[in-house]
């Protein structure tokens, strides 16, 4: 198989699992959309983590939100739990890593908030931690994984929303997550600032 040949089959590896996304997931991310918005307008915040690779979305969907997407607008009260700078050096050093999330979550998480993570595996233990702490403080979550999500299924509320995209392989996932994250950016300024 030449390079070529290979980069025509990720294309079309990455278009088939778009197009299958599409019919399974578009209601989905209409209604994660619609949760973040509410959230907002009623002045609560977005808190956003992911693990690995997952945490560059993590970081993109907040970077989105406290600056802007495309259009110019109001910043939205959003924070990246950190994995990275002395923050994440000094929990790491201080606890297990699997309550790497937790205590960031406990100073910041008020009722009304939403929690959005994102976990390509579904079985990361820093992962199963804090949504299972965002559960038990009533915080609405909403995950983003792929179709390997057994553990985390076990966890969500009927008021959770879970997104899993139909891959296994990491690189769908990820490029997925990624539109995902665009696409509710898009759907946030569209609905709210049409009008401009």
């Amino acid at each position: 198989m030449t390079m070529l040949n290979k980069l025509n089959a990720l294309y079309e590896e990455n278009i088939k699992t778009h197009i299958y996304s599409k019919s399974l997931l578009s209601p989905q991310i209409a209604e994660a959309t619609q949760l973040l918005i509410n959230s907002l307008l009623r002045g609560n915040k977005v808190i956003a983590c992911g693990e690995g690779r997952s945490y560059i979305n993590a970081q993109c969907l907040v970077a989105n939100l406290l600056n802007r997407y495309e259009l110019k607008r109001p910043s939205f009260p959003s924070v990246l739990l950190s994995l990275d700078s002395a923050v994440g050096s000094t929990f790491v050093s201080d606890n297990t890593l699997e309550k790497l999330y937790q205590h960031q979550f406990n100073a910041i998480a008020q009722q009304g908030d939403i929690l959005v993570v994102f976990a390509l595996l579904g079985n990361e233990s820093n992962i199963l931690n804090i949504i299972t702490h965002a559960v038990n403080k009533e915080i609405n979550v909403i995950v983003l994984t792929g179709n390997s999500n057994d553990h985390i299924q076990g966890i969500l509320t009927e008021k959770d929303l879970h997104i899993s995209v139909p891959s296994s392989k990491e690189s769908r996932i990820l490029e997925n997550h990624l539109f995902i994250i665009n696409s509710i950016c898009e759907l946030i300024d569209f609905k709210l600032f049409s009008h401009s």
